[in-house]
């Protein structure tokens, strides 16, 4: 039948349109949210003011390949079998490095860069700030233990080792403000920031944030995780810079982990390499304990050394991956990579790390996703990577208050900003500490609870639970559990000994 102007014709819709089987239908869908959030970030820029335009389509660049990289990952994990051996010699033993002489080291750590990850705040510890102004032992906080230690690095060996800090736009104004301090010391300290990134609704994917003024709505931004140093540096132009003075090794760490220092055993290595072949990325392990079972390994997968974390793992794999037994090391986070080899990297856009998916959920309510990566990813688009399994001291980060307990007690020594185990512990492992959340987790409500730190020297594991407070000098060897009751407090006194003890209920010592 044939229809006349003005009236409706009605297809069949089976005539019309065309199937899309899951695929297809995938595919589209992607093509469909790769043209939206090109969309939803041009009409962002619009709104940055002038200053900062430049900058953000260059962050924004960032972004899009990030979501990009995450639609097309799309959460997948690696295939299990595919996890090859490790090569010999891929996982070197610290042990078996060589010292370098005397007169070689000036040479080598004028061609060396100590950059610290300083992008995260204290807030998890009751801190206002960035993380790296908690004060750690007599009032110095990690940053300047950091300074203390490069300072006298330089003074020592007649070098220029400079420090590089990179910041997140959480912590970039305060750390400015705060090494000004350091303007008389021998020291040269260049900051550069972490991108920021727009954080995007868990259900639309679209930005959640209104205009690029971050101060307007911080929650609606985000720093994307420390595996944006490489873009960020190169960015910030002084990639180029060092490059241009010789400088040649970047040594990367978090600023929190007071172990991570420059060690001349392993600029040596790769200064001076005995098979004349260099290495461009060297990631520290460690021997792993049931107390780092999380934390990320070395693997062989696709004819390529990588960092294996647990989020890549397949679910009926988890258990497998916390073995001490099958995956005996894990990363420390302590790398040292070739600056002309990140340059390369760069320019070439062969940066490939795994997308991290954090979900969130903001104060209003709102369920968001931010899209991060892991320095330590990006081992596999280096071309001679290696492994080097390093004592447990080069690993001592600061997590939560009783971590910071370590540090404060008699365990270590502290000189020109490092730390070593004091002499006389008897056994080179650190005691296993654990303190509740709901009255340690602050580094005020921890402070108030230890009239002094105790002596530690000879513990071996403690527990603490609930509302419990420690008198002066109270030394604890062995194994000591202190768990109050509900609504109940225990004082432990001043001077008390507890040696392989449990103590429960409550015990308070009043004075008269």
């Amino acid at each position: 039948m044939s229809s006349t102007a003005g009236e409706q014709k009605t297809l069949n819709p089976s005539h019309s349109r065309k199937f899309l089987d899951g695929s297809d239908f995938q595919s589209c869908t992607k093509k469909d949210a790769k043209a939206q959030i090109v969309k939803e970030l041009e009409k962002l820029l619009l709104t940055a003011p002038s200053p900062l335009k430049e900058q953000k389509e260059k962050e924004f660049e960032g972004f899009q390949k990030l979501y990009s990289k995450f639609l097309e990952d799309d959460g997948a994990k690696l295939q299990w079998e595919k996890i090859q051996k490790l090569p010999e010699d891929s996982v070197r033993d610290y042990k078996n490095l060589e010292a370098p002489r005397d007169h070689e080291i000036t040479d080598m750590l004028r061609k060396l860069v100590v950059v610290k990850l300083n992008g995260g705040l204290g807030t998890s510890m009751g801190c206002q700030g960035p993380k790296s102004v908690i004060a750690v032992q007599n009032n110095l906080t990690f940053l300047d233990l950091t300074v203390q230690q490069i300072e006298y690095l330089n003074k020592k060996y007649n070098a220029n080792v400079p420090l590089v800090l990179i910041n997140s736009f959480n912590t970039d104004e305060d750390t400015i403000k705060v090494i000004r301090k350091y303007t008389n010391l021998d020291i040269r300290i260049e900051t550069f920031h972490q991108s920021c990134y727009p954080r995007i609704h868990r259900e639309s994917q679209a930005p959640i944030a209104r205009n690029c003024l971050i101060e307007d709505d911080q929650e609606a931004w985000y720093p994307p995780g420390h595996g944006d140093f490489y873009a960020s540096f190169a960015n910030s132009g002084l990639l180029d810079n060092l490059l241009n003075e010789g400088y040649e090794y970047c040594f990367i760490s978090n600023i929190d982990n007071l172990g991570a220092t420059v060690d001349m055993n392993i600029l040596n290595m790769l200064m001076n390499p005995q098979n004349g072949s260099p290495v461009e990325f060297l990631m520290e392990v460690t021997d792993k304990t049931r107390a780092d079972v999380k934390g990320g390994t070395f693997i062989q997968y696709e004819e390529k050394l990588r960092l294996l974390e647990i989020a890549q793992v397949p679910d009926q794999h988890i258990d497998e991956f916390k073995s001490i037994k099958t995956f005996k090391i894990f990363n420390t986070n302590n790398l040292w990579i070739c600056l002309d080899a990140i340059k390369r990297a760069i320019d070439e856009n062969t940066l490939d790390m795994e997308v991290i998916v954090n979900p969130k959920t903001l104060k209003n309510g709102v369920d968001v996703l931010q899209l991060e990566t892991a320095v330590g990813a990006a081992m596999k688009s280096f071309d001679s990577g290696i492994g080097l399994n390093v004592p447990r001291s080069r690993f001592l980060p600061v997590k939560k208050t009783q971590d910071l307990l370590f540090l404060k007690s008699n365990l270590y020594h502290f000189k020109n900003g490092s730390l070593t185990m004091n002499p006389l512990r008897s056994f080179p492992s650190t005691p296993l500490i654990k303190l509740e959340d709901n009255h340690f987790a602050n580094v005020a409500d921890f402070l108030r609870r230890f009239e002094t730190i105790p002596d530690v020297l000879e513990l071996d594991h403690l527990t603490v639970s609930d509302d419990v407070t420690f008198g002066r000098n109270v030394s604890l060897k062995g194994t000591v559990i202190i768990i109050a009751n509900q609504g109940e407090r225990i004082n432990i006194p001043s001077c008390a000994l507890l040696e392989n003890k449990i103590v429960s209920g409550n015990l308070r010592i009043l004075d008269h």
